[in-house]
């Protein structure tokens, strides 16, 4: 039986804001980057083929290297990966804003890639260890995920300040004390690493070759098929290679003594619904930024803080959801019917989004769009993430949630590769004159309709949950027995 840490009330609080913050950094990322690529592209003289690689260089070191990162947490103890994470994050947004030549500013945002592996399951892997599952966690996970959507409005608008006032260099600059005091304040705020296994046969270091290299190639070859071409190696040949790879990873895992990603794991249902779910929700929501991104810039003429600000409403609706709807949402209807409404509103919104995007369109015409979108994305991710962890034993929580966010991460890469060939395909592209912007705001709104299709559609997944099956309330996680033996713990009444 593993018995997990229970935290003094004092700590607690000062923990849980600790690891909301850490998602708030890897969130502001991600929309600070976007805003400024414009100008990124101008100053260090990318192509506008390349310019991708400034996103695409992250996304690939990020996914690639999550399975290694989830298998470190859970043999090196997470409270040391997550400080290792957030230094190796801290210290490459460093080098990236001195960057000046797209080479290094491409290896920069590898390496901060690399950080970001190690910090998402480490920040994870806290949360499933220190927080009992139930309505504490789910409360952890509802704070956790509305940091990420504060991020989300923060790096939209940042970006846009910073790179108008002092330049692009400041997108990547302003990371960098977020990222190292929240590394020197860890070791205060987070109790040291308890161990929750015996010492077994050793890391499974051939597995965790074939899981970086074949995650990696896959990632590859999704981002790089709108640019260099779907027949084309980078393209259909990574993704053909990262699938065989993969292939062989599992076939390894399945005789070695301590593998990389225990295959018992997929015995939990609730893990792998959230896993499908997660695909399919950040396949809309990964490309669709990028969508929308360009639509505001492209069609509309905002310049970067516009479209900064542009994102804020939703962004903080997003922030509300997930902090007032969904913990009430998953304790009164249950997982099954949380996600099932929570992917449906998504979609909704996406479409109502489409639907608005003319080329003459005014903000008004897109703020219901982005408010229904922002409260079905609010309410699913922190329950996508809660049905992932449930019943996963301590000692593998770094793994499960490892897992948890490669679907994450491929599911964008595969979004975006997606709907941005959607969204190009009707276009002239190099052979012919450039398109009018009724022609790019037609591809655009196609591609957000598909999007929300899709968000609606993969809602239904949620019904391959197992209904509660006990009288201790609605709420499939955390409402049954919890029981941890042997490492293959699961809740009864998922």
């Amino acid at each position: 039986m593993v018995t997990l840490p229970v935290p003094p009330a004092r700590r607690t609080g000062a923990m849980l804001a600790l690891l909301a913050f850490a998602q708030f950094i890897v969130a502001v990322d991600y929309n600070i980057v976007f805003v400024a690529l414009p100008e990124i592209g101008s100053a260090l003289g990318f192509s506008t083929r390349s310019l991708q690689w400034v996103v695409s260089a992250y996304a690939v070191a990020f996914g690639g290297f999550l399975l290694f990162g989830g298998r470190a947490v859970d043999r090196l103890g997470a409270r040391r990966v997550f400080v290792l994470g957030l230094t190796v994050f801290g210290l490459s947004c460093l080098l990236g804003g001195f960057a000046e030549s797209p080479a290094l500013l491409v290896a920069a945002r590898a390496i901060q890639g690399l950080g970001a592996a190690l910090l998402t399951p480490a920040t994870l892997a806290l949360i499933h260890t220190r927080f009992a599952e139930g309505p504490e966690r789910t409360k952890a996970l509802a704070l956790w995920g509305a940091a990420g959507s504060g991020g989300l409005a923060a790096g939209a608008l940042l970006g846009g300040v910073l790179t108008q006032a002092w330049g692009w260099e400041w997108v990547l600059f302003v990371l960098v004390p977020l990222a190292l005091l929240a590394a020197v304040a860890a070791p205060a705020v987070l109790a040291p690493d308890a161990r929750t296994a015996p010492d077994r046969d050793g890391f499974d270091a051939f597995g965790a070759l074939l899981a970086t290299v074949g995650s990696s190639l896959l990632v590859l070859g999704l981002v790089s098929g709108p640019e260099a071409g779907w027949g084309t190696l980078r393209g259909a040949g990574s993704i053909v290679a990262g699938a065989v790879v993969l292939a062989v990873f599992v076939l390894v895992e399945k005789r070695a003594k301590d593998p990389l990603v225990p295959l018992r794991l997929f015995r939990n249902r609730s893990l792998v619904t959230a896993i499908l779910i997660i695909l399919v929700f950040q396949s809309a929501l990964g490309g669709s930024y990028y969508i929308f991104t360009n639509y505001l810039q492209g069609v509309l003429g905002y310049d970067a803080l516009e479209a900064g600000l542009a994102f804020v409403p939703l962004t903080v609706i997003s922030m509300g959801a997930s902090l007032k709807l969904a913990g009430a949402m998953l304790g009164r209807l249950g997982p099954r019917t949380t996600l099932f409404l929570g992917m449906t509103a998504n979609g909704a919104g996406m479409v109502a989004l489409a639907v608005a995007m003319s080329a003459d369109a005014s903000f008004w015409h897109l703020v219901p769009g982005l408010v229904v979108w922002g409260v079905g994305g609010g309410v699913t991710f922190p329950a996508m993430f809660a049905c992932a962890a449930s019943g996963v034993a301590p000692q593998e929580a770094g793994i499960a949630s490892a897992l948890a966010s490669t679907s994450q991460q491929i599911g964008g890469a595969a979004g975006l590769a997606l709907l941005v060939a959607v969204a190009t395909a009707g276009t002239a592209g190099d052979t012919g004159a450039a398109p009018a912007v009724a022609e790019v705001a037609d591809g655009l709104r196609g591609a957000m309709w598909i999007g929300g299709a899709a968000s609606a559609v993969g809602g239904l997944l949620a019904f391959s949950l197992r209904k509660p099956r006990t009288a201790a309330g609605p709420d499939g996680i955390g409402s049954g027995t919890r029981t941890e033996t042997g490492g293959d713990a699961r809740s009864v009444s998922l």
